[in-house]
């Protein structure tokens, strides 16, 4: 009998830090979409980021392995920081698909946001060749209002988008390293395991220097 295939959910990001709208969105993708596991996958060296400014890889996956801890779903992977270079979308899905083969069915989860960026990634033909997209909703964000666009330039592709819903939850890492660094509170924001972290070892702190 033919092994049943893996429907693996891909979470990538900075992660500087997680927060719970990565693991809500997360969440949701996987009910929704019946997937077996999501992989969270902090980037190594992101081509569209300053490097200078984006904390310690090390850091940033010890901040995602705490988050993702309590959840038998979630899982944490080294294999962006842990490969050399910039970090670019397809190396990831490509590594994957050699790692599991046609056991598994990629699904890339990502902003709505961030999903009309796609056409400047790195082979975007064979990024949707190895993996069905989905786009998380986000607030400030109305993906209607490019659905038209969005729409062709999959169909152009052969593909179609995945549309998330979830929970309307406006919370960013960039607010959050700058609630740290003023002194204000993060509590509900990232998991306690993280904001545990983040204070014992002083991250985002103005004499912080990401290392």
């Amino acid at each position: 009998m033919a092994e049943k295939v893996k429907r693996l959910g891909i979470m990538g990001g900075t992660f500087d830090p997680i927060h719970y709208g990565h693991l809500v969105t997360a969440e949701a993708a996987r009910g929704v979409y019946a997937l077996d596991q999501v992989l969270f996958i902090p980037s190594g060296v992101p081509p569209h980021k300053d490097a200078a400014s984006i904390t310690d890889a090390e850091h940033r996956y010890t901040m995602t392995v705490l988050a993702t801890l309590t959840n038998p779903h979630f899982e944490a992977s080294r294999v962006d920081i842990d490969r050399t270079g910039t970090t670019y979308t397809i190396d990831t899905l490509k590594s994957l698909n050699e790692e599991f083969g046609e056991t598994v069915s990629l699904y890339f989860i990502t902003g709505a946001d961030a999903i009309m960026e796609i056409v400047s990634w790195k082979e975007p033909q064979a990024l949707l060749d190895l993996a069905e997209f989905i786009a998380a909703t986000r607030p400030g964000f109305a993906l209607e209002d490019h659905a038209a666009w969005i729409d062709e330039w999959f169909a152009h592709h052969g593909k179609s988008l995945n549309v998330l819903q979830v929970p309307a939850m406006a919370i960013s890492s960039t607010d959050i390293r700058r609630r740290v660094t003023e002194g204000s509170s993060v509590r509900y924001l990232v998991p306690e395991t993280v904001e545990f972290y983040i204070r014992k070892n002083r991250l985002y702190r103005s004499n912080h220097r990401n290392s």
